[in-house]
């Protein structure tokens, strides 16, 4: 008698699992996103999210919650709902924070990986008035001023504040890194001069073309077309290449059906022009991952940032 009430309790579940996942969604969809309004971030993602909205039929809310190196919004994804009614930017910092931070929870285990979506353009810019015309300039001050010369970038354990560590690692350097919530506070920072350089995407780009800022070198595997002047890191000799791929994730256990409709919507909502123009407009190029693909990025890029965290002596005993 137990066991046909469990079997018909596991069935009614898996009917009431089905009957949401064929009509979702009914209501809107949050999407929590890791940086601030009006910045790239901000601009590609509601971008993506209003023509995912027009796919799905449901309006997709977008929420800013800046802070903690991109981590928020994986963090609210742990005490979500899973069932696809709020899902949230997945920044490359996530697979870092618990070798930086004591969490109680795992960032390759406890998300529901729906879709890669694009990654980053990033350089490093000083005002246009700066004694450092060149990156040669830029670290033989650094070497002859060990500590003084001072870089933002968008939070501590981001992507632009461990590769610019890597680079003065590889360069025998010491750097001041002070951080900020988002690339509009960074470039108010360097423009007001309480910064001598920035590390962060190639948004800052209206400002190296209205002539406030300078790009010293970029960071893809080619130097970008909009800065066809500044030289690429493995150009300057180190061998890096950073473009931190994000996209979107779920909370644990949401149901595969939601997962592939969020995904499918996604998917389509990437190939949309005014998407990829908005992309374009940030030096940013889709980067598009399946759902079972970026799973298996999460796992390989979680190992991969251990071994860089501990490189560069970042590790906190847990």
């Amino acid at each position: 008698m137990i066991r046909r009430s469990l079997l018909c309790a596991a069935l009614l579940g898996a009917a009431v699992t089905a009957a949401h996942a064929q009509t979702f969604p009914t209501r809107p969809i949050k999407l929590i996103i890791a940086f601030p309004a009006g910045g790239p971030t901000d601009i590609t993602m509601r971008q993506l999210a209003d023509n995912a909205s027009k796919i799905l039929g449901q309006p997709i809310v977008v929420d800013n919650k800046p802070g903690a190196g991109g981590t928020l919004p994986a963090q609210a994804l742990q005490t979500a709902q899973p069932d696809g009614y709020t899902i949230g930017q997945i920044p490359l910092g996530v697979f870092r924070l618990p070798y930086t931070t004591k969490i109680n929870w795992d960032p390759v285990k406890d998300i529901s990986y729906v879709i890669n979506v694009t990654g980053y353009a990033f350089g490093i810019a000083v005002p246009a008035d700066s004694p450092f015309k060149t990156w040669n300039d830029f670290v033989a001050y650094a070497k002859a001023n060990p500590g003084k010369l001072t870089y933002g970038s968008t939070g501590n354990l981001t992507s632009p504040h461990l590769t610019t560590e890597l680079m003065a690692q590889q360069l025998g350097i010491q750097l001041q890194h002070v951080p900020y919530k988002g690339s509009a506070d960074l470039a108010q920072a360097v423009l007001g001069n309480h910064l001598m350089a920035i590390a962060d995407s190639t948004g800052f780009a209206p400002l190296v073309e209205s002539g406030k800022l300078r790009v010293l070198n970029t960071w893809g595997d080619k130097r970008l077309a909009k800065f066809p002047d500044a030289p690429t890191l493995k150009e300057l000799g180190m061998d890096i290449v950073q473009n931190s791929p994000f996209g979107i994730g779920a909370p644990r256990g949401t149901p595969p059906e939601v997962v592939k409709k969020l995904h499918d919507a996604f998917k389509q909502a990437m190939e949309e022009p005014s998407y990829v123009a908005a992309l374009g407009r940030y030096d940013m190029l889709p980067i598009y991952m399946s759902s079972a693909d970026y799973a298996k990025f999460a796992q390989t890029t979680f190992a991969r940032e251990k071994a860089l965290i501990e490189k560069l002596g970042l590790a906190k005993p847990q």
